[in-house]
């Protein structure tokens, strides 16, 4: 009868369901929690010591470390007690502290991620207006101030060209008004001239021949004789010049490219219904 009983497939099929529950209690020593029981383990309380030594730079005592299991056994109860009243459900700021911390794992991986140098060439390419070095102007000015000289303000501007074309104004700076503004400008893009001298001004340079007294050049501020002293053309700079800007960009870009793939590819899995609002009767 044994012999029988040993060839039936049940007996052969609860034999192997013992065999894994029995494998599987080995491999899994760690305790199990179950809603009732709070299980502090002893990697918990490792992690407990270490964020304090590393906020207080010493170890806690053992009245600390006792406080810090307990502090860690009362969020564990308020925490489970908060989920099982649904508490967590229609919490905006749970809800929102959620989807960041999945979002935080796109974030990871893509910071693991280094672009190779084809790929920062290609994007750089692609986006060269962004990272377009602009015209540089560099110039020197005499102010003439309307507010001083009134409606001689024109003629003088003109005198004070003459004499500085002709050469006879050797101390230029010595000319003009009191300012605020600098005489000598330095290498600057037309954004700057701008901000400083008001809007167009930096036009007005573009024509001028290098080393010329020219103007006069009205300004926000008065009129300028005004002298260009050297040009820098507008260009596409290598990567190496705008490495660190356009590895950040890049990665950035990557990131975005990830969580929509990988939020799309979530939104697939469920059927989005988004139901009309009331419509409210208009009070007759």
């Amino acid at each position: 009868m044994l012999k029988r009983l040993l060839k039936e497939p049940l007996v052969h099929f609860a034999a192997v369901a013992a065999g894994l529950f029995l494998l599987y209690a080995a491999l899994n020593t760690a305790p199990m929690e179950t809603p009732d029981r709070i299980v502090v383990t002893q990697a918990r309380i490792e992690q407990l010591a270490a964020v304090f030594a590393k906020t207080w730079q010493r170890q806690p005592s053992a009245a600390e470390l006792k406080g810090l299991v307990d502090g860690y056994v009362k969020e564990e109860v308020f925490v489970r007690q908060a989920y099982a009243i649904g508490m967590d459900r229609d919490d905006t700021v749970i809800r929102r502290r959620l989807q960041q911390k999945m979002e935080f794992l796109n974030d990871a991986e893509i910071d693991a991620v280094a672009p190779t140098d084809a790929e920062l060439d290609a994007y750089l390419e692609t986006h060269a207006d962004r990272y377009r070095v602009e015209p540089l102007t560099a110039f020197e000015q005499v102010f003439l101030s309307p507010e001083k000289r009134g409606n001689a303000v024109d003629r003088d501007a003109a005198d004070i060209l003459a004499g500085l074309v002709r050469g006879s104004s050797a101390n230029w700076t010595e000319l003009g008004d009191p300012t605020l503004l600098p005489a000598v400008i330095p290498l600057t893009d037309e954004p700057r001239i701008d901000g400083s001298f008001g809007a167009g001004f930096a036009d007005s340079l573009e024509g001028m021949a290098l080393g010329v007294w020219s103007g006069p050049v009205p300004s926000s501020y008065g009129l300028h004789v005004v002298r260009v002293t050297a040009r820098e053309a507008g260009r596409l700079p290598d990567v190496a010049e705008v490495r660190e800007a356009v590895a950040r960009d890049w990665g950035e870009e990557k990131r975005k490219a990830v969580e929509k793939e990988r939020f799309d590819a979530l939104l697939s899995r469920y059927e989005v219904v988004i139901e009309e609002p009331a419509k409210t009767v208009a009070a007759q």
